[in-house]
């Protein structure tokens, strides 16, 4: 047992103190970062908006998300992604303390719509600092600890979330959303002093340009569809899930906060032993991607077969390694193919999937939910799982380098 924490704890040698203190703001972010998880409950039931309207407000916040990580990619390139960092998270956090009074359906799509836009310029500053803060040998790991950090805060966030609700009700979570994120963004700016450029960025293509334009770069696109497809996938977990939790099973949002802790605990246990041995056998991001693809395709093919709550622990089971396998190596497929100078911009189209898919995810799964009940959205799902994963072969077969 001794011999198997110390072979854990090696996996996470060779960080720079600017990694760590990254990872730790992640994490105190993430963990006060209980809203979303309940976010459609919140309006279903708590607000008592209408499946359409909780799915034009999750429309809206896809939306101001898919705006704030393009203008973020954008400015991470000009301005640097460390005044990007700052000033997103500390607007965001006051911004999420006053969305708690807007409680009407117009006002709240206008207010979400403009707090991701602030929130969501983060995602690719974030993305680019790890680029500037990491060795490219750590590269894989520095984003896997990263992950972790969210995960981890993911991980006491839903259950802690959940017992909030049920003593303070929901205006506790959107003070404890905002207070962390201006926690956070103190700690980084107090320990993070701004690297305005690295050596670190490209050491094995110097100054090479891969592609004459990001528009041009079909295996990038080829990508961010395979990223887009798993993205609607994995948005099921805090849109349509958590309402069928209690409308099939009747589950608490306590229930429904620890199962999705368990799939936190999990990422943070296994994830970076995995993603180390991959990346000590110089495994093909695009082979790994692919198995992530697949897993997550099969936790919706589980769901087709629901006959008991163990299919939805089957399912959470899946996905949670699925997305192991997907999204690291997905993230470190991105930052790869960005010639030097314009990894803002990739890193902005590669967040701006996710937002994208936000939109896509709640939308069509609570339409299809509405009128034609939860199977046929399961149904959906699956046939877009399997389209995503045919691409995912796809991509797989194009000419690339070999590592990547």
């Amino acid at each position: 047992m001794f011999s198997y924490f110390n072979q854990y704890f090696n996996n996470f040698k060779g960080f720079s103190k600017e990694i760590w203190i990254l990872a730790l703001v992640t994490f105190i972010n993430r963990a006060g970062t209980m809203v979303l998880p309940f976010l459609s409950k919140y309006l279903k039931e708590d607000l008592d908006f209408s499946y359409s309207e909780v799915g034009w407000i999750m429309v809206s916040f896809g939306a101001g998300s898919m705006i704030g990580s393009w203008i973020g990619g954008k400015l991470s390139d000009t301005v640097g992604f460390y005044k990007v960092m700052i000033f997103s998270l500390l607007t965001s956090g006051f911004l999420l303390i006053f969305l708690q009074f807007v409680t009407n359906f117009m006002g709240l799509c206008i207010a979400m719509f403009f707090v991701m836009i602030i929130a969501d310029m983060f995602r690719p500053a974030m993305f680019v600092s790890l680029g500037a803060y990491a060795k490219p040998e750590n590269r894989t790991r520095a984003l896997t600890l990263v992950r972790l950090a969210v995960n981890l805060g993911f991980a006491a966030g839903p259950a802690l979330g959940g017992l909030i609700i049920m003593k303070l009700g929901y205006a506790g979570l959107f003070w404890i959303d905002g207070i962390t994120c201006i926690i956070a963004i103190a700690i980084f700016a107090y320990f993070v002093k701004e690297k305005k450029k690295s050596v670190y960025l490209d050491n094995k293509h110097t100054g090479e340009i891969l592609t004459p334009s990001i528009f041009k770069d079909k295996p990038y696109w080829v990508f961010l569809w395979v990223s887009f497809g798993s993205a609607i996938l994995f948005f099921q977990l805090f849109t349509t899930l958590p309402i069928y939790h209690h409308e099939k099973y009747q589950w608490t949002e306590f229930q429904t906060g620890m199962l999705m802790s368990m799939n936190g605990f999990l990422v943070f246990l296994i994830e970076m032993p995995l993603v180390t041995y991959y990346s000590r056998k110089k495994t093909e991001n695009r082979r790994l991607i692919l198995i992530g693809v697949l897993l997550i395709w099969l936790s919706f093919v589980a769901l087709l077969f629901d006959v008991s709550s163990m299919s939805l622990i089957i399912s959470m089971l899946l996905v949670t390694i699925g997305e192991m396998y997907l999204f690291p190596f997905a993230n470190s497929f991105a930052m790869g193919q960005a010639p030097k100078g314009s990894e803002g911009r990739y890193m902005a189209l590669y967040t701006m999937t996710f937002s994208l898919a936000h939109i896509f995810s709640a939308k069509i799964g609570l339409d299809i939910t509405k009128m034609f009940g939860y199977y046929n959205n399961w149904l959906f799902m699956s046939v877009l799982g399997l389209l995503t994963l045919l691409l995912s072969f796809y991509l797989k077969r194009l000419n690339l380098p070999k590592n990547v």
